[in-house]
């Protein structure tokens, strides 16, 4: 029998040359197979853990060890405020994209009434995330994997906003098709697939291992789905309707020019994230 500070201390140790934040990772491990919070930890550093709760534990370190997220092991990621249920098969949400979310609420008057388009779903959170905070929101939120849109689906009701999207399933605009929005968005958003194809596999491993390729891989240059986005974009959004993306790093001035190519897009803004990457390109479509 072993307490819940010697625990944490065997888990530190082999963590320790694997991963960035070994001593949080074994807390929030802990945590999860304890179903209580840090400050517990704390307070409680001298409780025995029985045989199974250090079974459990060990295990999920091992895991861990092995390069496995810790949000696959929690099933869990908070993001703009609100808990996602995540699990392998389907992208993390990253802080970064809160920027995305955050910029398209800046550029819109949240008190108005919205179609909104979200190309790949993933977890759920950009589709989610808008249909809670502005509250006259209509989502389209379409993936290809048939695994993110149960999980979008799963994590929109857990949030209380499932009657505010649908869920489709397809490729890119194939599924709008169905719909009779064609010239009738007010909002697109992406968080597109936008690694360069062989750099996928020089990523940390909790990423080139575990997460979906299908969600990381952006093509040759990464810039993919960028091209058909903005290409097909126009036939969907209103005249002066929002476009609003995700990029990856150096990716937002090649993006703009793929915009610019199109000579519809008008009022293009580039948007910073808190690390002074070049993070989001919105705009507006000129028709």
């Amino acid at each position: 029998m072993i307490t819940v500070h010697q625990a944490l201390q065997q888990a530190l140790e082999r963590l320790r040359e694997k991963v960035s934040t070994p001593l949080l990772d074994s807390q929030v491990i802990l945590c999860c197979v304890l179903n209580v919070d840090r400050l517990y930890l704390i307070i409680n550093k001298d409780k025995i853990l029985t045989k199974e709760e250090t079974e459990e534990y060990n295990k999920l370190i091992e895991k861990r060890f092995q390069g496995l997220p810790v949000q696959y092991i929690t099933g869990s990621q908070e993001f703009m405020g609100l808990m996602f249920h995540v699990e392998e098969g389907v992208l993390i949400p990253r802080p970064d994209t809160e920027i995305l979310i955050e910029k398209v609420l800046d550029r819109i008057d949240v008190n108005n009434r919205y179609n909104i388009v979200d190309i790949g779903t993933g977890s759920g959170a950009i589709s989610v995330s808008l249909a809670k905070f502005i509250e006259g929101a209509y989502i389209y939120s379409i993936d290809i994997s048939r695994k993110a849109i149960d999980m979008g689906r799963k994590n929109a009701e857990n949030n209380g906003v499932g009657s505010k999207i649908s869920f489709l399933n397809g490729d890119l605009f194939e599924p709008l098709e169905k719909t009779d929005i064609i010239g009738k968005v007010d909002i697109l958003v992406s968080n597109p697939p936008y690694i360069p194809t062989e750099d996928i596999e020089d990523l940390q491993i909790e990423v080139s291992r575990y997460e979906p390729r299908i969600a990381l891989d952006g093509g040759v240059d990464g810039l993919d789905f960028y091209r058909k986005i903005i290409d097909g974009a126009p036939k969907y959004l209103k005249e002066d309707g929002l476009i609003a993306l995700e990029v990856g790093y150096n990716q937002s001035r090649k993006v703009i020019d793929i915009m610019g190519e199109k000579a519809k897009y008008i009022d293009i803004q580039i948007t910073k994230d808190l690390a002074g990457i070049e993070r989001v390109i919105s705009g507006r479509i000129k028709k």
